[in-house]
């Protein structure tokens, strides 16, 4: 496909200024149709560990991302979930998911995204240090909804603006998580899983972390929290909730790193109650009984007035 065909595709659906988002895009959206074929076909699926999964459309997708980005900004890294390593002494790093869901995919479930981030690493930094996110883009292909952001420049959707949820407290909140095909037995999710599910409206688990991230930014949901993730599955999504007005951390609250080991994005109003309930949980202490419904209509009452 033609540049100018692909920025047909995105015309109106990203603002002017986004300079890096507005290239991105036209990628990631020529990667999803390509991602929507495979899906209407179907493909097979291969391991590339004893349960991680990987499809043909993974691997078709990061190429072209590849490509694309290799032919937009030569000088640019590229960091991508299948095996992509180019540059990565360069200024500037691109994180790729090119199908964020591949599970989701594998089974015909429709919910995946095309994730890319892009990092500014100054002169001088540390290999083991993480730059600045500038640009991210996250793109749904089943839904063709394109969520764009650019450090300064807000987030958004379908070129309109977007901005994290109001709820103030957890009990009120829609959240969302994520279980690890690797190391699952290592995780302890499944315990924060229940605790929050027991204390909030409750945990969706849709198998696309940039996609949580997406809409942790557009407030579908009001946070979310997951173990061991990567700097591909968050690099877009981090930026997205930060530009939305939202907050992302270790569940400790110290400051976000790309490895991802610990994510937790909210609102911002929820960050300090839901980072307690983590310390808590951690600790084992303070854990009392779960509100009963007329004690939990009590308290809506009394905030409300």
């Amino acid at each position: 496909m033609s540049d100018p065909e692909n920025a047909e595709r995105i015309a109106g659906r990203i603002p002017e200024g986004l300079t890096w988002a507005t290239a991105a895009a036209e990628i990631a959206v020529e990667a999803g149709a390509l991602l929507r074929m495979y899906f209407a076909r179907g493909v097979a699926t291969e391991y590339k560990g004893d349960v991680d999964v990987v499809t043909e459309a993974d691997r078709a997708a990061e190429k072209l991302i590849a490509e694309r980005l290799s032919a937009k900004f030569p000088a640019h890294g590229v960091f991508g979930e299948e095996g992509s390593r180019r540059r990565l002494d360069a200024e500037y790093r691109w994180y790729v998911d090119p199908l964020d869901g591949t599970t989701n995919f594998s089974h015909g479930f429709p919910v995946f995204s095309v994730s890319m981030g892009l990092e500014h690493r100054p002169a001088g930094l540390a290999a083991d240090a993480d730059g600045e996110l500038i640009a991210g883009v996250i793109y749904d292909p089943m839904r063709d909804e394109l969520f764009s952001a650019e450090k300064g420049m807000g987030a958004w959707l379908n070129g309109r603006r977007i901005q994290v949820s109001r709820t103030a407290t957890l009990s009120e909140a829609l959240l969302a998580t994520g279980f690890p095909s690797r190391k699952r037995h290592a995780s302890p999710n499944i315990h924060f899983y229940q605790a929050f599910t027991l204390r909030s409206h409750g945990v969706r688990r849709a198998g696309s972390a940039a996609l949580d991230l997406a809409y942790t930014a557009c407030g579908r949901l009001d946070g979310f929290w997951e173990f061991y993730l990567n700097s591909w599955d968050t690099a877009a999504g981090a930026l997205l909730v930060m530009e939305a007005g939202g907050t992302i951390s270790g569940f400790d609250g110290s400051p976000f790193q790309l490895n991802s080991r610990e994510v937790l994005a909210t609102n911002g109003l929820l960050h300090g109650e839901v980072q307690a309930l983590f310390a808590d949980l951690f600790a084992g202490r303070n854990l009392r009984p779960i509100p009963s419904p007329a004690e939990f209509a009590a308290e809506r009452a009394r905030r409300q007035g």
